[in-house]
């Protein structure tokens, strides 16, 4: 009976060193004992590792649609918020949690955040919303997702691949409004235009495109707000009357520059549209420019379901419509880029062209008796 006993109890010894050799190997990794090391581990039952539960492998899911702006840049920061307020505001009414990644004004920031982005696993990518980043950018050779540009390059610069534009650079302004020019009947016209940057880039866009739309070599006027010069450019008008006027000219010199023009058909951009008070507005009677449908049409049941901000000055509210159709753009673009897409969004109706750019006309109005209103159909 004693011998009996002790063969028990030694066979419940061994198995209790067999189960704490198995509690270390599943606890430690530690490799796993062959049966040359314990030529009792074949003993073992057959099920005991069986029974384990698996390591569980913890992964980030992918995020299907990261926007990248410069949050943190001093001198962007607060155009950056205006436009990732549209864009959430959109995402919100889709149900759609995006991932924002800021970035400051560094040469190396606004990569650094593209790479995150694209460590995020991404499937598609909204920015870079500044020029000077989007250069940057272009220039880097990294291999993006489809990424949605908010800006773009030096005109007949070559978009790298992959990547698309979306903009609200005045160059489609102007070419919108030099084909209605020329679809309103104008053959001549005069071309008056400042000595600034976006003004001058503004009436080349003009010019160019009136000239392919067939028009006569435009009239080019330098505006100055000297009365000798606007004398003198009055008098040059006088001997060469023209069926329409481009004004490239700042809001505050619009209707300046109107009272020289004379009574012929007058155009100019959107900036045009700040905000005025009546009194100015009514020294623009019928002045027409393109703006946005998110500006000249509030009520437009598109838009009902995407909150609004009351902003200080116009330019956040048209950024912040640019984040509106951001977001639609990269929510078409999340499963893979798609052959084409048009749209009637919150800048105007855009549609995708061959050269990877979304091209958009937004709504031509007038001002007329101090309102604005649409320009009725041709």
């Amino acid at each position: 009976m004693t011998a009996l006993r002790r063969k028990i109890r030694n066979a419940h010894y061994r198995a209790c060193l067999r189960s704490a050799a198995i509690a270390l190997t599943l606890a430690f990794g530690l490799p796993a004992l062959s049966a040359a090391q314990s030529p009792a581990a074949s003993e073992a039952a057959p099920d005991a590792i069986v029974k384990a539960a698996p390591a569980v492998e913890t992964r980030v899911p992918p995020v299907p649609i990261v926007l990248v702006l410069p949050l943190t840049s001093a001198a962007f920061g607060r155009a950056a918020e205006a436009v990732q307020a549209g864009f959430l505001a959109a995402a919100e009414a889709a149900s759609v949690k995006p991932l924002v990644i800021g970035h400051g004004d560094g040469d190396g920031d606004v990569m650094a955040a593209f790479a995150r982005a694209k460590d995020s696993g991404a499937r598609v990518i909204v920015g870079p919303l500044v020029r000077d980043d989007m250069k940057i950018f272009a220039t880097a050779g990294l291999e993006l997702p489809p990424t949605i540009a908010l800006n773009q390059l030096d005109e007949g610069t070559a978009l790298p691949a992959n990547v698309y534009a979306l903009s609200l650079t005045i160059d489609g302004e102007a070419r919108q409004l030099a084909r209605r020019a020329r679809e309103d009947g104008a053959a001549t016209v005069a071309v008056i235009a400042s000595d600034t940057p976006r003004q001058q880039r503004f009436a080349s866009a003009f010019n160019a495109e009136w000239i392919l739309a067939g028009g006569g070599a435009p009239v080019m006027f330098r505006f100055d707000p000297s009365p000798e010069v606007l004398r003198l450019m009055r008098r040059e008008l006088a001997k060469t009357p023209v069926d329409a006027a481009l004004l490239a000219v700042d809001a505050s010199d619009a209707a300046l520059a109107k009272s020289y023009v004379g009574a012929v058909a007058t155009y100019t951009s959107s900036q045009v549209n700040e905000r005025q008070a009546p009194e100015a507005l009514r020294d623009l009677d019928d002045v027409r420019f393109v703006d946005m449908p998110w500006l000249v049409e509030p009520d437009a049941a598109a838009f009902a379901e995407i909150k609004r901000i009351d902003y200080p000055n116009v330019t956040l509210d048209r950024l912040y419509a640019l984040g509106v159709d951001a977001f639609r753009v990269a929510q078409a673009f999340a499963d893979a880029p798609p052959a084409k897409l048009e749209f009637d969004g919150a800048t105007g109706h855009l549609s995708l062209d061959a050269s990877r750019q979304f091209v958009r006309e937004g709504r031509l109005m007038q001002f007329r008796a101090g309102r604005i209103v649409p320009v009725g159909p041709r």
